[in-house]
């Protein structure tokens, strides 16, 4: 297949930051998106459907003309966040769900839920309401293995809270372990999953063989190879479950090549290419439509978007950088590289 039209297609995890960071972030994944989840771990984080209205009027200032994008919100779910704010979310127009960081589990998540059982008020309105909770799932606890982080919150935070709230409707972000894959399957209908390019594409050896590579190191971490093979194996089988979340984060090159270098892949300018590329190399690319335009309209009950896109088997070199904020550049995912496909 040399090329594939597919309604145009969503992202329902996103990361834009805001002030400065907005004039790069918004253009790019709004040429790629007609929706997109806009992740609320700002500094100060976004907490309230106020909040999250204004934060959106914000964002929609950059949106090239011509195009028409749909910002959708999300609040931070701190330990603080009052049930009430649940039904305000189901009374917005534009804002979605509330997302939970465990307090410290990745960029700007100090604010976090510190521990779930001080939030079950909020929970069950979440139930009652049917307002979706998304889930960064990994445990914090510093003794616990970076890479057992994902497969320990599924055991010891997420069973026993989908015992107590059967009906929670949940989307668990990002994952990347074979061990999530099979716990989504395992739940019922209103529990779901999203997948990021790099986390099918790529594998801890990307990020480790031959120096440690920056620029693949996000928060979950790149798993090993057979975990990738059971992400690609659930993301192209056609499982309404699994749908489309870059997780794009954006820093500026320092921040990442840095000592301390920031989690983060930034893949909003060539997300659905990414995507394209692994699902032709599972040569499930008929698969590609469901999953980045269908599954996560439908799970979020939003209408499917009536727009299409169309994309050629066309090599196409990724830059090594773009511009960012003053003085500063960012280097996007598989900078330099050559991918296979292109959106025309």
């Amino acid at each position: 297949m040399n090329s594939i039209t597919i309604l145009q297609p969503d992202d329902w995890h996103a990361h834009l930051r805001d002030g400065a960071a907005l004039k790069r972030t918004v253009p790019d994944l709004a040429r790629q998106f007609a929706r997109a989840i806009c992740m609320p771990n700002l500094v100060p984080p976004v907490k309230t459907v106020a909040e999250a209205e204004a934060y959106r009027a914000r964002i929609m200032q950059h949106v090239p003309e011509g195009i028409a994008f749909d910002p959708r919100m999300v609040l931070y779910f701190t330990d603080q966040t009052s049930p009430d704010e649940v039904a305000k979310i189901k009374a917005s127009e534009f804002v979605n769900a509330i997302k939970l960081y465990p307090a410290g589990a990745t960029t700007n998540s100090d604010n976090g839920v510190s521990d779930i059982s001080k939030v079950y008020a909020v929970i069950e309105q979440l139930e009652e309401h049917q307002v979706p909770l998304l889930l960064h799932g990994e445990v914090t606890h510093q003794h616990v293995d970076i890479f057992d982080r994902e497969k320990r919150f599924l055991d010891e935070v997420l069973a026993p809270l989908l015992q107590r709230f059967p009906k929670l409707k949940m989307v668990l972000e990002h994952i990347t372990t074979a061990d999530a894959a099979e716990f989504v399957l395992a739940q019922n209908e209103r529990v779901a999953a999203t997948i990021t390019p790099q986390h099918l594409l790529f594998n801890r050896n990307h990020m480790l063989v031959g120096g440690v590579k920056p620029h693949f190191y996000c928060l979950p971490i790149l798993k090993r190879q057979s975990h990738q093979e059971k992400l690609i194996e659930v993301a192209t089988s056609g499982n309404p479950k699994f749908f489309l979340g870059t997780d794009s984060a954006p820093h500026s090159k320092n921040a990442k090549e840095n000592a301390c270098g920031c989690a983060g892949c930034y893949s909003a300018p060539m997300a659905i290419e990414l995507y394209a590329q692994a699902f032709d190399q599972a040569g499930k690319l008929d698969r590609l439509e469901g999953f980045a335009s269908h599954f996560g309209a439908d799970f979020y009950g939003l209408p499917r978007n009536t727009q299409t896109i169309t994309l050629v088997k066309e090599d196409q070199q990724i830059p090594d950088a773009y511009d960012y904020l003053e003085n500063e550049s960012i280097i996007p995912l598989y900078a330099g590289q050559t991918i296979h496909w292109r959106k025309v």
